[in-house]
């Protein structure tokens, strides 16, 4: 057990909390509580890692004292090709925000789309407006049993080729671009997992808007948000899931 100073021994098994801005995170606090609760000897330290850096700090990992890391949301497709194998949904979907030490092996996981799909259930959600093709896109696809949904981005003939990828029968594919007028108001909820820098042609947004940017990203969704006057929620809203969840994958 961790004593009430929080000291690291030679049998306290770590982990780290990477991202650009993993500092001002409050998930190693919330993770390293859980761990102090339940008498794990185990730590989580936020890494502050650049873009240039996190391939030479994620492949290292292999000879470090680390067991895994959590990786934070503007990281997920970088560190993909870093590792030696992984599960099926980071294969399938190209993101991963869980890794863990095997022998000299770095193995990759998917959690944080999975809290997604059960904050929407809980949210009584059903109408779900889909923003995008990116690797969070296809995760939440795979995982979207239950949902009825909808897909949008701006080039049509890239979300067709997902949708065939996926293999979605008969998918509501729709444009969506500079100089439309876009209303999504018949949604739930609406997702942004998309790479648009503005989403001023969307006219009018469901009650709840969401999308996995963390509180130091930039979210034109949540601009548009503001300026329409309809609740948006990020990441870090989904916080204290995302850490019970990875918390309990690490402690297996």
């Amino acid at each position: 057990m961790m004593n009430n100073a929080n000291e690291i021994s030679a049998k306290t098994t770590l982990f780290g909390y990477i991202g650009e801005h993993a500092g001002v995170s409050r998930f190693s606090t919330l993770i390293n509580k859980l761990f102090k609760q339940n008498s794990k000897d185990a730590m989580m330290i936020p890494m502050n890692i650049r873009y240039d850096d996190l391939y030479f700090t994620v492949s290292n990992m292999k000879n470090s004292h680390l067991s895994g890391a959590v990786i934070s949301s503007e990281y997920s497709s970088d560190v993909v090709e870093i590792l030696d194998n992984s599960s099926s949904l980071v294969q399938r979907s190209g993101i991963c925000d869980l890794i863990f030490k095997e022998g000299n092996a770095l193995h990759g996981e998917l959690f944080g789309v999975r809290v997604l799909t059960e904050y929407l259930k809980d949210a009584r959600a059903s109408k779900i407006a889909v923003l995008g093709t990116s690797g969070y896109a296809k995760a939440f696809s795979f995982l979207s049993c239950g949902f009825a949904v909808s897909y949008f981005h701006d080039n049509l003939e890239e979300l067709m080729v997902m949708t065939q990828e996926l293999e979605l029968l008969d998918a509501d594919i729709n444009r969506i671009a500079s100089g439309m007028q876009v209303d999504l108001s018949g949604f739930d909820v609406v997702l942004d997992f998309s790479q648009m820098e503005h989403l001023g042609m969307i006219t009018s947004l469901a009650p709840l808007s969401f999308d996995m940017k963390n509180e130091k990203q930039f979210s034109p969704l949540k601009q548009r948000a503001n300026e329409l006057g309809t609740e948006y929620k990020s990441y870090d809203a989904m916080l204290e899931k995302l850490v019970d969840t990875a918390y309990k994958m690490i402690s297996k």
